[in-house]
């Protein structure tokens, strides 16, 4: 349809500007873009298609009081202007049911569509916007909003452009926008534990690249250095000035690779010991130079391994995706500077953290000293203490006794449990504040050096990503007496061969809790939870791209657990395998049960069957 033409058009041009458009894909273009041009005749013009530009004369001539000040406007009666019309305020269009204001400094443009497109051309005054001492708390919202907005629009071009399932469907991706420093500014509302480590990634880029030019993008997922788990590759990006001379922003996005090599198919095997057997670990590749996609240096790393990635060229199809949407990250980021002027916008950036700070700050004043020993599956113990100063409204909270490292995979970097920190503190605050770096400012975090939260190379830690991070959450919230346990894994099921890898998350239901004045409500049956965020493969798209059938997905009634507020009910899946696959289960909570706060009961553990 016309829609379709001009969304694949749009992005097929940012694709082209890196040099990913395939063959096939402008064929695809080309193919709709006939059928479009036929159904044209039929109904208007087609979107996406430039008009004409020209600006007509007003009808008559009025002012109006705007910013202080009384401006002379034109006049223009909407059913008189047509598409490509522009309309540069102080103006005035007058509908039938209403009148549109076009403010000093906009421009209003009518579309192919005959809809009206509001466009700043002149830079907002910095004193009409606030200054960067004493932020506008109307404004601080709007920039919050602004800035989330542009992580969103970055998730949504990850989406379109990806080729695997687990992106483009099960929506296992993350995206944000970053400070200068590197410094989380704001983020969609993706995976939390991508959100709350990605930053240690931007900072390995920054401390690893003393040079780097406009056009340059770098890849990474080394544990050790910024990462989280190998499967997770993240993007980074700098955003720099119209001279190309100073970075301004950073952009990243963080994609799970159903595959990235690894002693099994979908590399989420419960069997390594060693990051090396858990795939092929990528730390700071240059991905992009001036521009230019570096596909053979990805392809040899991806290939040259012990374990190799089994299908690099959807590695490579994901990452060129990636890229596209740091690209549009960056687009959307050049745009809001020239709106309202980089002295602006980098001070609001500082605003909104200070906000979420603040937030964070007083919450802090209204908690108490708590502690919680967290036993898991494997016999690992976190143990957890939160020491408060209210005075200062500041907490540390202390890892110290968590058990150390082992020879399994549920050993988690350092970014992981950070992670899992600033997610449980953004829930605590009830006010609607980006996830962000200022969350941070009024915690400290220890965390021993060989505990399985901080362990050593070449410890393997995929399941640390996805396992552990849900128990460090659930011992925090236990502490805090505000969450009953969550399920307490993430179910990461994978499976494969030679020719197909799959990997998905199961869901369970959401715990009850207590709100901050005391009041208990119930959870929800049949959703991801804390520190996963991704959905589950629809039907239809899953067996259609893989042999499986699913045969069963529904709730197991009373499972959640009993109390004065009940947990949601948790799932069961049946899948039947139509070929010959190897299939792994990474799951926790199957011998211990996840407990209830305040004297509520448990919910039931969970089962795997083959």
């Amino acid at each position: 349809g016309d829609d379709d033409a001009a969304r694949l058009a749009f992005e097929a041009a940012h694709l082209a500007q890196f040099g990913f458009l395939s063959e096939g894909a402008e064929v695809i273009v080309e193919a709709i873009d006939v059928e479009a041009s036929e159904a044209r005749g039929q109904g208007g013009a087609e979107p996406g298609i430039p008009v004409e530009a020209h600006h007509p004369e007003p009808s008559e001539n009025t002012r109006f009081y705007s910013a202080g000040a009384w401006h002379a406007a034109g006049v223009f009666r909407r059913d008189a202007i047509r598409p490509g019309a522009e309309i540069p305020g102080p103006a005035l269009i007058i509908e039938p049911n209403q009148t549109i204001v076009v403010e000093p400094g906009w421009t209003a443009r009518i579309t192919a569509q005959d809809h009206i497109m509001m466009a700043r051309h002149t830079a907002m005054e910095r004193s009409a916007v606030a200054g960067s001492a004493e932020a506008d708390p109307i404004r601080l919202e709007v920039f919050n909003n602004l800035f989330m907005s542009i992580a969103e629009q970055m998730g949504v071009a990850l989406q379109n452009t990806a080729r695997s399932v687990n992106i483009k469907e099960r929506l296992d991706f993350s995206c944000a926008v970053f400070d200068a420093a590197g410094a989380l500014v704001a983020n969609a509302p993706h995976m939390p534990v991508h959100l709350g480590s990605m930053d240690r990634s931007v900072e390995a880029v920054i401390r690893k690249n003393p040079v780097i030019r406009p056009g340059d993008a770098f890849a990474l997922n080394a544990p050790y250095n910024g990462g989280t788990h190998l499967p997770d590759i993240t993007v980074v990006s700098p955003v720099f000035d119209d001279q190309g001379e100073t970075i301004l922003f950073w952009v990243a996005s963080r994609g799970h690779h159903a595959d990235v090599g690894g002693t099994a198919p979908g590399s989420m095997t419960p069997l390594a010991t060693t990051v090396e057997e858990e795939g092929v670990l990528i730390d700071n590749l240059h991905l992009v130079r001036d521009g230019t996609f570096l596909e053979a240096d990805l392809r040899r790393v991806l290939t040259e391994h012990r374990y190799p990635a089994r299908n690099p060229d959807e590695n490579i199809a994901d990452l060129k995706a990636q890229v596209a949407a740091n690209a549009r990250g960056a687009a959307e980021l050049r745009r809001i500077v020239a709106d309202f002027g980089l002295d602006v916008v980098q001070a609001y950036m500082g605003h909104v953290q200070d906000n979420a700070a603040e937030e964070v700050a007083r919450l802090i004043g209204r908690l108490q000293d708590c502690a919680c020993d967290y036993e898991t599956d494997t016999g690992q113990v976190i143990r957890v203490a939160i020491r408060v100063d209210r005075a200062a409204r500041r907490a540390t909270v202390d890892f110290t006794g968590t058990s150390p490292a082992m020879e399994n995979n549920f050993n988690a970097p350092e970014p992981v449990a950070r992670a899992a920190v600033l997610y449980v503190f953004r829930v605590m605050v009830e006010a609607p504040i980006p996830m962000n770096a200022g969350c941070l400012r009024p915690i400290d975090i220890v965390i021993p050096e060989g505990c399985m939260l901080r362990p050593e190379y070449p410890r393997a830690v995929v399941a640390g990503n996805v396992e552990t991070s849900q128990h460090v959450t659930n011992a925090l919230f236990q502490a805090l007496g505000a969450l009953a346990n969550s399920q307490g894994t993430m179910n990461n099921l994978t499976y494969g061969n030679d020719r197909y890898q799959y990997y998905e998350t199961l869901c369970s239901g959401s715990p009850a809790g207590r709100m901050n004045d005391g009041r208990f409500f119930d959870g929800t049956s049949g959703v991801h939870v804390h520190m996963t965020n991704s959905r589950l493969t629809d039907p239809e798209i899953l067996e259609m791209r893989y042999p499986v059938l699913l045969e069963e997905f529904a709730l197991r009634p009373g499972s959640g657990g009993a109390g004065a507020g009940r947990g949601g009910d948790g799932t069961r899946r049946v899948t039947r395998f139509l070929e010959e696959m190897d299939c792994a289960i990474l799951s926790s909570h199957r011998t211990r049960a996840p407990e209830g706060i305040a004297g509520g009961g448990a919910g039931q553990a969970g089962r795997t069957e083959v």
